[in-house]
């Protein structure tokens, strides 16, 4: 897994750098301390993964991400920052960030930087929890273009709002089962993992 790593913090850097490439299946193949590192080291080293810090002088890491992935869609970036700001979050959301995890939580990194390499998305605890209530416009999302049904719909929105299976029966008055059989419909159409990821989904596509 080859990993580049931007922080403006040289410290930062090499510390991080130590902790990865203590893993045998990781190799950080750069460093740079600025959004406009990241970008040309990203065009040259073409990583596995983008590790990048958010708040930098000049070009903050998400104004690079999303340059990174205007070029490249299948860019995969994990955004590492002491801010669990929700605009931050929003914009990260947006842009198509495989991941938002908070730097005090160390321990994550190495299980965040795995996950992201097989394809999954990895938010923070903290993050994931605030997603719902960023929910916050009540205009309808229309998702036909991805074969979503009106009635697949207001399921995928009440698990957006944070809602348990039991509680979506009871709003939509089907029962449970039928409400744990169109998830499983719904993640396989989305080709989806789990409720975290339908969540980010639909607030990424609404």
């Amino acid at each position: 897994m080859r990993i580049l790593v931007v922080d403006d913090d040289k410290l930062v850097c090499l510390s991080l750098k130590t902790i990865l490439e203590a893993e045998e299946d990781i190799e950080v193949v750069g460093i740079g301390h600025s959004g406009k590192e990241a970008i040309e080291l990203y065009t040259s080293l073409k990583p596995d993964i983008l590790l990048i810090d958010i708040r930098m002088d000049t070009m903050t890491g998400l104004e690079a991400g999303e340059t990174i992935l205007m070029e490249d869609k299948n860019a995969k970036i994990l955004f590492l920052t002491t801010f669990s700001d929700d605009e931050y979050i929003i914009r990260a959301l947006k842009i198509g960030a495989k991941g938002y995890i908070i730097k005090q939580n160390f321990e994550c990194i190495v299980p965040s930087l795995k996950a992201v390499y097989i394809g999954q998305s990895v938010f923070d605890d903290d993050i994931v929890s605030k997603i719902p209530s960023l929910i916050t416009n009540n205009k309808k999302a229309d998702f036909s273009g991805f074969g979503i049904s009106e009635k697949e719909l207001d399921i995928i929105t009440l698990v957006a709002e944070g809602l348990s299976n039991k509680e979506i029966a009871t709003k939509l008055y089907v029962s449970e089962g039928t409400v744990r059989n169109s998830l499983t419909i719904i993640l396989e159409k989305l080709n989806l993992r789990d409720r975290t990821q339908l969540a980010i989904f639909y607030y990424k596509n609404k």
